[in-house]
């Protein structure tokens, strides 16, 4: 079954989900088989059972790209050959981060590299970053929760 987590206290270890069946179920965290701890508005696949949730997965939309290729490998190939220009924030829909990058990359040139220089390091960085996170992580940071900086 599909649904939504509600509610996870940390310090219990529980939480609620409401179900795509307009049911709420309870869980504890050993029914959680996602590698980070459940969140409120996390979309989740779950088996129940009564009032109780069993089994719960992170349901990560799929990136909609037509080759296939993962939205990290996209964003981690743009930042690492055009991520002083902040083509990388663009593709990620980060329009204003974007434009600070060009604008600051634009601005080395006249002030003889130096901030373009650094601003092609930060682009190396999030390179880096992109390329060690998993889809799912990456997909739940950037994608979903729209992480503008590293």
């Amino acid at each position: 079954m599909k649904g939504k987590i509600l509610e996870f206290n940390a310090e219990s270890r529980t939480g609620v989900i409401s179900g795509d069946d307009g049911n709420r179920y309870s869980y504890k965290i050993n029914e959680w088989k996602g590698t980070n701890l459940p969140k409120a508005g996390d979309l989740v696949d779950f088996s129940a059972k009564e009032e109780i949730a069993e089994a719960i997965f992170l349901d990560t939309p799929v990136a909609n790209n037509n080759s296939g290729i993962s939205k990290r490998l996209v964003a981690a190939l743009l930042a690492f050959f055009l991520g002083g220009l902040g083509i990388h924030k663009f593709y990620l829909g980060y329009k204003k981060q974007g434009i600070i990058m060009l604008l600051v990359f634009f601005l080395g040139l006249i002030l003889l590299g130096f901030p373009t220089l650094i601003i092609s390091i930060v682009a190396f960085i999030e390179f880096i970053i992109y390329l060690l996170k998993s889809d799912e992580e990456f997909e739940q940071t950037y994608v979903v929760g729209k992480k503008g900086w590293f």
